[in-house]
C-alpha cells in the first residue's frame, strides 16, 4: 500500500499553533519533494509551501514568516509548523509529492494524500 497520510489538524484559537505531519507509507519520501496545500470550503486548492530533497523551501506570501516546512527522512515524514493562525487559515490541509518543487503556489503534484482539517476559531 502506497499512500501519504496527513495528520495533526484540529481546532485552535486565533494566534495559536499546530504542527501537521505527512507520513509516507510504502515508499521512501527522501526521493521526492513534498508540498503542503489547503482547500477551504467553496475555494480551489491552494499551494502553500514546498521542500526539495535537499531542503530548499518556498512559501506563498500569505504564510511566509508564519508557516515552516521541514522533513525528517529517517521518519519518512514531512511537517508543516503553523504559527499565528487566523480564521483565514481554516481549511483541509493535505500533502503531496513530486520530483522537484515548482514555483510557490502551484498544485501540479503527482501523489496526493488524504487531508486533515484545521479549524481556527475562538
Amino acid at each position: 500500500q502506497v499512500e501519504l497520510v496527513a495528520s495533526g489538524g484540529g481546532l485552535v484559537q486565533p494566534g495559536g499553533s499546530l504542527r501537521l505531519s505527512c507520513l509516507a507509507v510504502g515508499f521512501p519520501l527522501d526521493g521526492y519533494a513534498v508540498g503542503w496545500f489547503r482547500q477551504a470550503p467553496g475555494k480551489t486548492r491552494e499551494g502553500l509551501s514546498c521542500i526539495t530533497i535537499d531542503n530548499t523551501t518556498n512559501y506563498i506570501d500569505s504564510v511566509k514568516g508564519r508557516f515552516t516546512i521541514s522533513r525528517d527522512n529517517a521518519k519518512n515524514t514531512a511537517y508543516l509548523q503553523m504559527n499565528n493562525l487566523n480564521h483565514a487559515d481554516t481549511a483541509v490541509y493535505s500533502c503531496a509529492t513530486r520530483r522537484g518543487c515548482p514555483p510557490a503556489g502551484r498544485t501540479d503534484f503527482g501523489k496526493w494524500g488524504r487531508g486533515t482539517q484545521v479549524t481556527v476559531s475562538s
